[in-house]
């Protein structure tokens, strides 16, 4: 009996950061967000039967071609350049203390408003069997663009944003690209 080859396996957990990369501005990540949940976009073409008299002659069968996806990104917290990035706006900071955020204005009602496209991408850690994290998986997504937001509140509970964005490739573009980073490659934060 031949020996068959063992499928590889990636484990997987975790949102451990996401960035974003906007134009020619420097990218900016977060490590607050807790739950990326990702829906396939498709335009679907049905099937076309012929069936003659109970019988079925021949058929054409449907396609599903991805248009993109549908991502929605739980963050624990407000971030200020993501919003604006997402649905326009102005952020107003601090004149002394420059990254304090002191008011936020979303764009007019009925204004026609374009924000630019960006590449989002997921980290999510790989951990080996010792519990040691060996390398993180990043996920790209192209042409991102947002839909406009709202906020809740609750007694006794932070508020956590969902922020909705969709991803719609060009012609001849992969809908996301998978990419594996070392430990040390991973983005940092400045201070």
């Amino acid at each position: 009996m031949a020996a068959i080859k063992r499928a590889s396996g990636i484990p997987t957990i975790d949102v451990s950061m996401v960035t974003i990369t906007a134009g020619l501005d420097p990218e900016f990540g977060f490590d607050t967000a807790n739950k990326i949940g990702v829906e396939v976009q498709t335009e679907e073409v049905a099937a076309v039967k012929l069936v003659v008299k109970g019988i079925l002659r021949a058929q054409k069968p449907a396609t599903s071609t991805i248009t993109g996806h549908k991502i929605t990104l739980t963050d624990n917290m407000f971030n200020a350049d993501l919003v604006v990035l997402l649905q326009g706006g102005v952020v107003e900071y601090d004149a002394i203390e420059t990254d304090l955020v002191v008011g936020y204005t979303p764009p007019l009602a009925g204004a026609s408003n374009v924000v630019e496209p960006f590449i989002l991408a997921a980290y999510s850690a790989q951990y080996d069997a010792s519990g040691s994290i060996v390398r993180y998986e990043k996920i790209s997504y192209p042409n991102c663009t947002g839909m406009p937001i709202a906020f809740s509140s609750e007694d006794g509970a932070f508020r956590v944003p969902e922020y909705v964005i969709n991803s719609a490739p060009n012609t001849g573009e992969a809908p996301y690209v998978i990419t594996y980073v070392a430990t040390t490659a991973l983005p940092t934060f400045m201070s």
